[in-house]
């Protein structure tokens, strides 16, 4: 008796307990693509251009995100193409939109104008990712807390996160206020997005 294989489960769409951050998804595109390509060599932790499932859950789990396999696998399962191993930075790339619309819907066209705006907003809401506690300025320990919880190496020596600090800090305080930060994130040069 011959039978047809099953058919890969549909995307499901993501269910949240509380209300989604905006920072989900920036609305200026080259620091949107620097994210998600920091986000992906994060996740892809053999460091062989995919995002396994196993990969996908180690990470998630790691950053207290733990998900249910089976709901793992029908949400992102339908984003690896056929007889691949996982994810590549394109698969990614879609899942992320795909769970964006979901969550947030399109992303709505920017009015001429606004373009600066919406880049300081974007600007601000990641300097507050590192500004733990508000007071306006990065110090080492709140880089290295932040990169402490995306489990990059770098946060094991604060020597290292310190001098991290000065390479951008011009007032030389010790510390990066969000003048500082928005320098150097335009500085930024992202490779292949």
């Amino acid at each position: 008796m011959d039978t047809a294989p099953a058919p890969a489960p549909a995307p499901t769409k993501p269910s949240l307990s509380k209300k989604p951050s905006p920072s989900f998804r920036l609305r200026n595109g080259s620091l949107n693509a620097l994210r998600l390509r920091r986000v992906f060599d994060l996740f892809d932790r053999n460091g062989d251009g995919e995002i396994t499932l196993d990969e996908m859950a180690a990470a998630l789990d790691t950053l207290g995100l733990g998900a249910d396999r089976a709901s793992l696998e029908a949400t992102v399962g339908a984003y690896i193409p056929a007889g691949a191993a996982g994810l590549g930075f394109e698969d990614f790339e879609g899942l992320h939109r795909a769970l964006g619309d979901a969550l947030f819907g399109p992303i709505a066209e920017e009015e001429p104008g606004k373009e600066g705006e919406a880049e300081d907003e974007d600007m601000k809401e990641a300097f507050r990712v590192f500004d733990e506690n508000g007071d306006g300025f990065i110090s080492a320990a709140e880089l290295q807390a932040v990169l402490k919880k995306l489990g990059l190496a770098e946060a094991r020596n604060l020597a290292a996160v310190q001098e991290m600090i000065c390479n951008v800090d011009r007032d030389r305080d010790g510390q990066v206020d969000f003048g500082e930060f928005k320098c150097m994130m335009q500085g930024i040069t992202v490779w292949g997005a």
